[in-house]
């Protein structure tokens, strides 16, 4: 009576990580790769995203693609329409990471709701310096491994995120203001281009407490401690979905052995993707 209680309860456990569709999620897109089927579940408050993976995923763009990007403990990411051509392992070291397309679509953060914790989708995308706007990659994406991260790694995150972003106001700030700040170092008035820099720094301080940076909300702290994740990510890449099965797949892939471009050494393919 115990083992079958014991095992309807774990049973029921399955189901409700594994198979249930999360709510404002009504697709659900099947990988069908050469280590296995993954399940990824879409959400409907980023419609532009789901709306172009459902696109892709009818036009056959994913079937014949790698996984062209592999980092333990970190994520795997796929969906480059350039990896259909390739043809053994030497050629997918060879190749590195494929090159993003051009096409982007706009970003859709929604944030805090969606963040990097394992399991999670998100897309690919080009840096800040070129893509100042995030928009997203029109076919790449990835899936999030990650890690456990402590309290104390968090904080962490938080504090190393505060500062890059406060750095990058203040020289915002200072080209809006580089005519004067170079023609007080060309006439060597120190005293004066020390007080400016000062002036441009008070106003980064207060631009930065009128927006403040992110934070990680309790909820998201007891998902990174428990489950693990990704959330240097958080708040700069779009989350769009969620796999609801076949984890173990997406560890089996995030083991594969890759060289110094975090290219697998063995080739691993999506078959075929469709709808559910």
């Amino acid at each position: 009576m115990k083992k079958s209680l014991f095992f309807l309860l774990s049973m029921l456990l399955f189901v409700s990580c594994n198979g249930q569709k999360r709510e404002g999620a009504s697709t659900e897109v099947v990988l069908e790769t050469t280590l296995g089927d993954i399940h990824i579940v879409l959400f409907d408050d980023t419609p532009g995203h789901r709306d172009n993976i459902v696109k892709n995923v009818k036009d056959g763009k994913y079937d014949g693609v790698t996984f062209h990007r592999v980092i333990r403990n970190f994520m795997i990411q796929t969906g480059d329409p350039a990896t259909k051509g390739t043809n053994g392992v030497a050629q997918a070291s060879d190749s590195a990471v494929a090159k993003t397309p051009t096409e982007r679509i706009p970003a859709e953060i929604v944030y805090p709701k969606y963040f990097h914790q394992r399991g999670f989708v998100g897309a690919a995308r080009d840096g800040d310096d070129e893509n100042p706007d995030r928009m997203s990659d029109k076919y790449q994406f990835y899936i999030i491994t990650g890690k456990v991260c402590s309290d104390d790694d968090l904080d962490g995150y938080e504090s190393a995120r505060e500062e890059r972003d406060a750095q990058i106001l203040f020289e915002k700030i200072c080209k809006q203001h580089q005519k004067e700040i170079d023609a007080l170092r060309a006439a060597r008035e120190q005293r004066r281009l020390s007080d400016k820099l000062e002036t441009l720094l008070d106003e980064a301080r207060m631009k930065m407490m009128e927006n403040p940076p992110l934070t990680y909300t309790r909820a998201q702290r007891s998902a990174y401690r428990s489950r693990g994740g990704a959330p240097w990510l958080d708040g700069e890449y779009t989350v769009f979905g969620e796999v609801v099965e076949g984890m173990a797949v997406v560890e089996k892939i995030q083991k594969i052995k890759t060289n110094a471009q975090d290219v697998p050494l063995a080739e691993v393919r999506i078959k075929r993707a469709y709808i559910k």
